[in-house]
């Protein structure tokens, strides 16, 4: 699993001990069917019961277990460190998609930024555990040099419509000089670009169609198309921006590697590590149904105010 997929999972159960902290002490019932009332206390009954109440809990003492080695450790995390490694993860997500997945899961930004948070925390907190050389760097690069080269983009955005005629009508008045964003937003029928104008971002040559790619790629930035068929309908095409393909270089690529290979190195160290902070922890369940979740300390191990040292 990828640090993208690890995260994404993260910010789920993140929602979903949001969803339960939300439900707890309400009152009153929580649906109706027919009339008859589904109580809330009855819900709340069938829920704590689920796996996925341990499952909860767990993530919340453990998000609680970091927060506190980070400031017992003087660990800080700024927000510019988050907002890159936001942007890294938004770029898993192209055209428009990391907004979607967010809502899809009734995530918000700000749920984004506590989960990478958590990351950022541990990834200090594991850094003299792992160690990068150049000579390593080196190797992975002559083994994947391909996987590094950018590929030609090309940006652009379009309408699409399911006939000829009207195809021909916009490209008229967009001729006469008709604002393509507006015209897209009233007639275009891609419910995933028609209400931002039509705007694709970015893309490379195989994501769209065949009769699309060859357009798209071959028009002068600026340019609008002729209508353009395809399995979908009509297409107006706007070229907005180019960028040409890149060969990787060793130079260029070394930061992206050295990430990858701090992952990897990383990812064994994680739960080793987030269970001798839980060991050393003093963690009291006051819910029976849930004490077994959280075993006693072993004599002599010491409390949550005095995690191990960072980086051990």
């Amino acid at each position: 699993m990828s640090k993208a997929q690890r995260i994404i999972t993260g910010l789920a159960g993140l929602l979903a001990a949001t969803l339960f902290a939300a439900c707890s002490g309400a009152g009153g019932s929580i649906a109706t069917v027919n009339g008859q009332p589904i109580s809330q206390s009855d819900f709340e009954a069938k829920l704590e019961t689920s796996p996925v109440a341990r499952n909860i809990l767990q993530q919340m003492v453990q998000e609680a277990l970091i927060d506190q080695y980070a400031k017992n450790n003087n660990i800080t995390v700024t927000d510019a460190e988050i907002a890159a490694r936001e942007d890294q993860l938004k770029a898993n997500f192209p055209n428009g998609s990391w907004d979607e997945m967010l809502k899809s899961r009734n995530l918000t930004e700000a749920d984004v930024k506590n989960a990478l948070r958590e990351q950022i925390v541990l990834d200090k907190a594991l850094a003299k555990q792992v160690t990068i050389t150049p000579a390593q760097v080196k190797q992975y690069f002559d083994k994947n040099h391909a996987a590094f080269d950018k590929p030609e983009q090309v940006q652009a955005r379009h309408i699409l419509v399911a006939d000829l005629a009207t195809a021909n009508k916009i490209e008229a008045q967009l001729k006469s000089g008709a604002n393509f964003a507006d015209l897209a937003k009233q007639y275009s029928t891609d419910p995933g670009s028609k209400d931002k104008g039509g705007d694709l971002g970015w893309f490379r040559r195989g994501q769209m169609v065949p009769a699309f790619d060859k357009v798209a790629f071959t028009l002068p930035v600026g340019s609008i198309s002729q209508p353009v068929k395809s399995p979908f309908g009509y297409h107006i095409i706007q070229v907005e921006g180019k960028q040409p393909g890149q060969t990787a270089t060793l130079a260029n690529s070394t930061e992206r590697i050295t990430e990858m290979l701090r992952q990897q190195q990383e990812a064994p160290l994680i739960q080793p590590f987030l269970q001798s902070l839980q060991q050393k922890a003093t963690i009291t369940v006051s819910d029976p149904r849930f004490a077994d979740l959280f075993p006693s300390p072993a004599p002599g191990a010491s409390g949550a105010a005095s995690p191990a040292p960072a980086g051990t």
